[in-house]
């Protein structure tokens, strides 16, 4: 299973955090799955894929040419996809994956992720599309989904396949 990963170039400032990032990117490696993320060597997302790579997975990254140009690729990579833009990046990320999962992040995260969901919604992506709410990241957007249902804006059949775990272990749980 291809396992689309968005979360931050930045290491943020919770040590558990990046401790969850190995621990996920381990269990990608060692399960025979394949991760597929932006392709950067910063922050989570260089945790990430050298997690996989050092369990013995595979780490596709997905990266815009202009991100390459400015070396930012994971030099550890199973398969570099090069993108002409950003746009292009989010689209084949889509295509590759079978799951989806959003780890804390910044706001390309959040418009990565948003747009899975909204394919979701749409029944364009059968796939599950699971928030990571580590700490209570994504208690925010998990009310505003709640507050759509609440006030007849989206219903809970839009929103089947949209899941927020705990841990990492009910990622797993869910992926498996």
């Amino acid at each position: 299973m291809n396992v689309t990963v968005y979360l931050g170039a930045y290491d943020g400032n919770d040590p558990s955090l990046k401790e969850a990032v190995q621990k996920l990117g381990t269990w990608i490696g060692e399960s025979g799955n394949r991760l597929v993320y932006g392709g950067s060597k910063s922050g989570l997302m260089g945790v990430l894929a050298q997690s996989v790579v050092s369990s013995g997975g595979e780490a596709i990254g997905v990266e815009p040419s202009f991100f390459v140009e400015r070396e930012f690729q994971f030099e550890g990579l199973t398969r570099l996809i090069v993108t002409r833009d950003i746009p292009e990046r989010k689209a084949k990320m889509a295509e590759l994956g079978d799951a989806f999962v959003a780890l804390p992040g910044g706001t390309g995260t959040l418009e990565e992720i948003s747009e899975i969901m909204s394919m979701i919604s749409l029944k364009l992506k059968s796939a599950p599309c699971i928030l990571y709410n580590h700490n209570g990241f994504y208690d925010g957007l998990k009310a505003l989904l709640a507050k759509m249902i609440e006030q007849e804006l989206s219903d809970e059949e839009k929103q089947r396949g949209i899941f927020f775990e705990e841990s990492v272990e009910g990622i797993i749980a869910r992926l498996s």
